[in-house]
């Protein structure tokens, strides 16, 4: 805090919480209860004297006791020696007190000091800083306001703080609702309607948040709720404002759009007689890149006293540099009156411009006859920047192929500019405002198709996204179109669907993608080729410098090096620092190059190399969360190395940023001899499901290697997988699927020595039979799935099952039993030294306490186990425990906490692989709701999960429909 942060001199006064007082860093004794009392009164006081029967009426009341004079003269006394007598802030004058801080700091002031400013940011268009300063105003109320502070005055102020806070808030939430953050607000807006059921701006502000976050019936009925708890308790009828929203939410009206701004950037003129104008035509169809445009319009166009302006384009072939330089020179030439000039350096064709050659044009153009231009190109480039100086020329020089053949061609005084395009980077060039071209935005490359043939609508967007929003391949698919009446969009989707002849369909007379990528391919070295073909044969959305080492059988630094160039030339894409990405056509020209000159051993082998490269990396990462678990020693032999981590935390990060690779390369591996190292894949990165981290298409990856699995008829492969599906239906609540899943993997324990598959099938079964309400299956089930992990040293396993047999001696009466259990479940962990599976034993725990009566126990359990799963990233999990934190509440009787918690739950569980959890927070929402005088509200939430409970076949459908009228 700004104002208490000063040296050992400084005061620092608080009544937003505690009433005390601090100087430097030690806190002041502020004495008795009354004598706080006493210090919060002088300080809202705000300096001004108050009289002694005024300080005993604060203090006392109407009436107070008969000493009550000498006990005020005692505080005083007290309280001025607490407050160091030589500071002279408690002074006495005409039989009354002052407290006058001068310099000193009150946490009150302070405040409403931040709430000012916070009202001058939202007025001057800077919300977030207005949220970053009513944030600070509000953690200045660290409890309740004058706490500890007896006496009607202080009771009376105590409420005019909270009223204080409350606008505060309202005017924090409006802005993270402005900010889009609705679905986080609905849980801290829950809780406080709760606890202030008639504020309508609250009311307000939750249905509003509610519509946002989609569920409008949800809104509706908080508006009922709202409009009998006024009608109950005052008589009124909601404000215009709430109604007004109602008819909104009841009309479905779409969100305001975002504002939109933006220049247009664009100028002409003509070019002076006797000046070169030699810039190409300017594209009619010329469509999009506004802010480029400008930007690069504001480079050549600011080049004034330093030198000339220069300003690069490189990207892609194929991305419209050409198109985007040529339009932006004919913006700027009324900057360059001295005329204009052009060459196409011919960088990516077999016989790049010789510089000689082109600045012997340049001079030409220029004015200077053939016998005054000399030979050489030093000599040239010299007359070349003297005849310049003091003139304002454009040079576009198109299609550079490296620095070197650029630098003679660079005018050399302030007033010209030069453009550049090339498809390797230009960064080195000292001055020189680099721009990475990208392919155009769907809505602009839309619009550039639709320009061209005069088509729109869905089938056009797919024809767009098929050509990759590359222009120059928009351009070849839309010229094939306006070349052939009879067809129209529909007709050009499915010759660009199959992905291997989209490259051969987009050809247009001599336009073609595929000779425009050849031009870049054939400049590389046979080292840097292979890299270009090897690297495009992975799936994934992009490739990792360690995944794409493993694929090249490279070292790190040699393959970056390789990798580099190739990002240099255009031909690969580098996002984020030891990243790569293809752009979509290039990875098929680049597949293509593959099949074309490598065999299919080559490209086995590079395939086989990545999925080890992923299984070998994985499985530390699985044991790292999972120490006591001997998996490793199960699991297919990998003959590539993976990677090693320093920490937890650089594991994790790993995996989830390659969780989108992982998958890819599970579903890419489905046949042959790397079915059963895939199947290991998708076993050993189980958390990405429980993440809710591409949850879909973790499913979807298990499916299709299920097929092949299926298919060769591996057991030891089948077996695995449907041990996830369990899992995942499970998770889903989708009893009746694991159910079958699980009888099939039981059935298959017999054919496999697999004793991964033979214990966890047993843990399965036994957690699907108690929550079908089998609970002498499930027991005995349990049981012998906890020998069987025991008997091949699986402690961490065998602590998960000790927290399901706790949750099945529960279901059956015996809670002191199960309680028992649950502590040896979080005992087992904490003494193999589990990181997230620790969580595991908190949560089974908190369980089992709130089951036993003792929800401040099981409290602090649970929020040990969600503070674990934050930090591991595991979405789902975090959410279940704010669903049983919440359970944990009502049974404390704290209705409003519990219906935050279950927000909390609710805003994380928005998948369909969370439907069954959600349906859990939604029950214990309801009756939270119920409590706090929100009837038709909980109505909802209790139709929304028995619709869920319902569709899924859960066994806690009858419960919630008897909730229902």
């Amino acid at each position: 805090m700004a104002d208490a942060a000063g040296d050992e001199r400084q005061w620092w006064f608080t009544v937003l919480g505690p009433v005390g007082a601090r100087r430097g860093e030690r806190q002041l004794d502020a004495g008795s209860p009354r004598q706080r009392a006493l210090l919060a009164v002088l300080l809202l006081r705000d300096g001004r004297v108050t009289s002694a029967p005024e300080l005993v009426r604060a203090l006392w009341g109407e009436n107070p006791p008969p000493d009550a004079m000498a006990a005020l003269r005692r505080y005083v006394c007290q309280l001025r020696e607490a407050l160091d007598p030589d500071a002279g802030l408690l002074v006495s004058e005409a039989d009354g007190h002052a407290l006058r801080i001068g310099a000193g700091g009150f946490d009150l002031t302070r405040a409403e000091r931040l709430a000012a400013e916070a009202e001058q940011a939202r007025r001057a268009g800077d919300p977030a800083r207005a949220r970053e300063l009513l944030t600070q105003a509000l953690d200045l109320w660290t409890d309740a306001p004058l706490a500890g502070a007896p006496g009607p005055y202080c009771a009376t102020w105590r409420a005019r703080l909270e009223e204080r806070r409350l606008p505060l808030l309202e005017s924090r939430l409006a802005l993270d609702l402005e900010a889009g953050q609705h679905a986080r607000v609905v849980a801290e807006l829950t809780a406080l309607t709760a606890e202030h059921p008639l504020r309508e701006r609250l009311q307000e502000l939750l249905m509003l948040a509610l519509y946002r976050s989609n569920r409008q019936a949800e809104a509706l009925a908080a508006y009922a709720d709202t409009r009998r708890l006024l009608a109950q308790a005052r008589g009124i009828a909601p404000s215009l404002g709430l109604r007004e929203l109602r008819r909104r939410i009841l009309r479905a009206d779409p969100l305001p759009p975002a504002p939109k701004g933006g220049r247009s950037g664009s100028a002409g003129g003509g070019a002076e007689r006797g000046r070169p104008a030699q810039l190409p035509h300017d594209a009619r169809d010329f469509t999009g890149r506004a802010a480029l445009v400008e930007e690069l319009i504001a480079h050549l166009g600011a080049g004034r006293g330093s030198g000339p302006a220069l300003c690069a384009v490189g990207g892609i072939g194929g991305v419209g540099k050409t198109a985007l330089a040529v339009h932006v020179a004919h913006a700027v030439r009324p900057f360059f009156p001295g005329g204009q000039l052009y060459v196409d350096l011919q960088g990516s064709g077999p016989r790049p411009a010789e510089p000689e050659a082109v600045l012997g044009a340049f001079l030409r153009a220029l004015g200077i006859s053939d016998c005054a231009i000399p030979e050489g190109v030093g000599a040239r480039a010299a007359l070349y920047r003297s005849v310049l100086d003091g003139c304002r020329v454009l040079v576009l020089l198109d299609n550079a192929r490296d620095a070197a053949q650029v630098c003679p061609l660079l005018p050399g005084t302030d007033g010209c500019a030069a453009l550049i395009t090339s498809r390797n980077r230009l960064a080195h060039l000292p001055g020189t405002y680099v721009v990475a071209l990208d392919v155009m935005r769907l809505p602009e490359a839309l619009a550039l198709f639709t320009h061209i043939t005069g088509e729109g609508g869905e089938d056009a967007r797919t024809v767009v996204s098929a050509c990759g929003c590359l222009p120059l391949a928009i351009r070849i698919a839309a010229a094939r179109l306006v070349a052939r009446r009879a067809w129209t969009a529909a007709d050009l989707v499915p010759k660009l669907a199959d992905e291997r002849r989209r490259l051969d369909e987009l050809q247009a007379g001599d336009l073609g993608i595929k000779a425009t990528f050849e031009l870049g391919y054939g400049q590389l070295a046979p080292r840097q080729a292979r890299a270009f073909r090897l690297v495009a044969l992975p799936c994934g959305p992009d490739i990792s410098l360690g995944a794409a080492a493993a694929v090249l059988g490279l070292g790190t630094e040699e393959a970056r090096r390789t990798l580099e160039f190739l990002v240099d030339t255009s031909l690969l894409e580098s996002p984020a620092p030891d990243r790569y990405r293809y752009h979509d056509l290039v990875r098929l020209y680049a597949r293509a190059c593959a099949e074309r000159d490598e065999s299919p051993e080559q490209c086995e082998a590079a395939r086989s190399r990545l999925l080890d490269h992923y299984l070998a990396t994985a499985a530390r990462v699985y044991t790292m969360n999972r120490p006591g678990e001997p998996l490793l020693d199960h699991l297919e032999p990998t003959r590539y190395p993976g990677l090693a981590f320093e920490d937890r935390e650089s594991a994790l990060e790993w995996l989830y940023t390659e969780a989108g690779n992982l998958l890819a390369c599970a579903r890419a591996s489905a046949g042959g001899a790397m079915l059963r190292r895939a199947a290991d894949l998708l076993l050993v990165t189980k958390d990405l499901s429980d993440s809710g981290t591409g949850a879909r298409q973790y499913e979807q990856t298990i499916v299709r290697l299920l097929t092949a699995a299926l298919e060769a008829r591996d057991a030891r492969a089948e077996g695995r997988l449907r041990l996830l599906m369990i899992h995942l239906h499970i998770m889903a609540g989708r009893l009746a699927e694991a159910d079958r899943e699980a009888r099939a993997a039981m059935a298959l324990r017999r054919h496999c020595a697999d004793p991964v598959l033979a214990s966890h099938a047993l843990n399965e079964s036994g957690i699907i039979a108690g929550l079908q309400g089998r609970h002498e299956d499930a027991e005995a089930l349990l049981t012998q799935a906890l020998a069987a992990y025991r008997s091949y040293g699986n402690q961490n396993s065998a602590a998960s099952v000790l927290g399901n047999l706790a949750r099945t001696y529960q279901d059956t009466g015996r809670i002191t039993e199960g309680v028992n259990l649950a502590e040896q479940c979080l005992a087992l962990y904490r003494g193999i030294g589990a990181t997230v599976r620790l969580a595991t034993g908190h949560y089974e725990l908190g369980v089992a306490l709130t089951q036993a009566g003792r929800p401040e126990d099981a409290l602090r359990q649970l929020e040990q186990a969600v503070a674990i799963y934050q930090d591991s990233r595991q979405c789902l999990w975090e959410a279940m425990t704010y669903w049983r934190m919440a359970e944990a509440h009502l049974a404390a009787d704290r209705p409003a906490q519990a219906a935050e918690r279950a927000e909390e739950a609710l805003a994380i569980l928005q998948g369909p692989s969370g439907r069954w959890a959600r349906a859990n927070a939604l029950t214990v929402l309801g009756h939270a709701l119920r409590q706090t005088g929100h009837a038709d509200r909980a109505q909802v939430c209790w139709q929304e999960a028995l619709d869920t409970y319902e569709a899924l076949g859960s066994p806690e459908a009858p419960a919630v429909r008897r909730l229902l009228p």
